[in-house]
């Protein structure tokens, strides 16, 4: 069998992780198949989580990575069921579309995104869109769309992407960097007293997390923290709402609010939450909480002590503000023409088995956050640390090529039930046994926007 790979290694940054053991992955090496080691990239990200939740709570040997709950848990929405019905999956103008010299791949899932490409494009009907981009060049359209406040890249050959001014925001560091702003010298004034429970299943009771994320790597990291313990409380804008199949996939074991973070009593309350946090975890375009103070330097210049965790899709670069999801980043790095093929049609771009660049950069959110709070307990200061998307592609183009050997069958996943407010749900739990036992979820996800905007206790 070939080796597990081990992500673990941006970790050793840390003193609190220099010296731990990679926690254990169990169970099948191969199954997608596929030119690149998605399923590498899939255990490495978990065992990542886990080695840092180890380190967090002295327990070595206790976490473990599982394939068959990994494979199911990559592709968690795929497996949800709400009231017996699958969730949509992409809308009908997202995908990949031919244009006057290649291809390009949109991303139009959102209403205000589909509008922008609409209105961009002059286009009153999908086939006003395709019309539209087999007049424009790829790079035409993709910069045309991003200037719209759309959402499109062109798919691009490894090598274009390679020699691209983006490539090298994309690949600069670790794939979790850890920084401490200089701001973040001053002593906590109110130092946090948390420490992580000795129940094994809940070692994160009682630490507080405010999730400021959306679609599917932060609300993952979000979901995977609130499966351990952690009191999550995701806040949205109010006017863009979540997709509803995507929040209920990423809704265990967190609670739901609302706030126009531009209306200053709002954003007080906000405040008053964040002197009392142990995580925050933000995944929007860079810079774009700053406005608020919620950047991570001003964060830490205010707490010391508090963890905050950032994912971006493209890194630094260029593109570091640019709007872009998993698909996206498929298309601009090279992934989408590697998994291409023919047809009777011709060629064709692809993609990877499952959104893997989401959720594996969800896990390393999730890592470095731990990893952070491990950090804390030594030190009590906290720090915080950043991710992307692209970097994490470019982790799975690190990866040794598969070997092209027989795959192997996973077991069907282990299907769980709950009743929630959306109906009954069918769905798969996180892809983590703890002292060999599944870990699971014990909350399903509230409605929408409906908590208060306050901790538990």
């Amino acid at each position: 069998m070939e080796p597990f790979p081990d992500l673990t290694d941006s970790l050793r940054g840390l003193e609190a992780l220099r010296a731990a053991l990679p926690a254990g992955c169990l169970g099948s090496r191969r199954w997608w198949g596929g030119p690149l080691d998605v399923e590498g990239l899939a255990l490495g990200s978990v065992q990542a989580a886990a080695t840092a939740l180890q380190a967090l709570t002295g327990t070595a040997g206790r976490y473990a990575v599982a394939s068959g709950p990994t494979a199911a848990s990559f592709d968690s929405l795929g497996h949800l069921r709400i009231s017996g019905m699958k969730p949509q999956g992409f809308a009908r103008m997202s995908g990949f579309r031919p244009t006057l010299d290649g291809w390009i791949r949109l991303h139009a899932n959102y209403p205000h995104h589909a509008a922008r490409l609409m209105d961009t494009l002059a286009a009153s009907t999908p086939h006003d869109v395709d019309r539209a981009l087999l007049s424009m060049t790829s790079a035409e359209a993709e910069e045309a769309i991003a200037a719209g406040k759309g959402v499109a890249a062109a798919v691009r050959t490894r090598e274009e992407w390679l020699s691209s001014p983006m490539h090298g925001g994309a690949s600069a560091g670790p794939w979790i960097s850890f920084i401490r702003p200089a701001s973040a010298q001053a002593e906590p004034s109110r130092p946090s007293s948390w420490v992580p429970s000795a129940e094994p299943f809940q070692p994160l009771a009682g630490l507080r997390v405010l999730d400021l994320t959306r679609v599917i790597a932060g609300p993952t990291a979000t979901r995977f923290l609130g499966a351990l313990g952690a009191d999550v409380l995701r806040i949205d804008p109010p006017g863009l709402p979540e997709l509803t199949d995507a929040f209920v996939d990423s809704g265990f074991d967190k609670r739901s609010a609302e706030a126009d973070l531009g209306n200053a009593q709002v954003l007080a309350v906000v405040q008053q939450l964040l002197a009392s946090a142990d995580v925050v975890v933000t995944g929007y375009r860079r810079g774009g909480l700053d406005r608020f103070g919620l950047g991570p330097e001003e964060l830490l210049a205010t707490r010391p002590d508090l963890v905050v965790v950032t994912l971006n899709a493209w890194g630094s670069g260029p593109w570091t503000a640019r709007r872009g999801f998993d698909s996206l980043v498929q298309a601009a790095c090279g992934i989408a023409e590697r998994y291409g093929r023919h047809d009777d049609d011709g060629w064709k771009p692809g993609a990877l088995p499952v959104q893997a660049l989401d959720h594996a950069t969800g896990y390393g959110l999730a890592a470095a956050a731990l990893a952070l709070l491990a950090q804390r307990l030594r030190t009590g200061r906290g720090g915080t640390a950043q991710l992307s998307l692209a970097r994490t592609a470019e982790e799975l183009f690190r990866l040794p090529a598969p070997k092209q050997s027989a795959l192997s069958s996973l077991p069907e996943p282990e299907y769980l039930e709950m009743e929630s407010p959306y109906g009954h749900l069918r769905f798969v739990g996180p892809p983590l046994t703890v002292d060999a036992v599944p870990l699971r979820y014990g909350r399903a996800p509230t409605r929408y926007g409906t908590s208060a905007l306050a901790w538990r206790q």
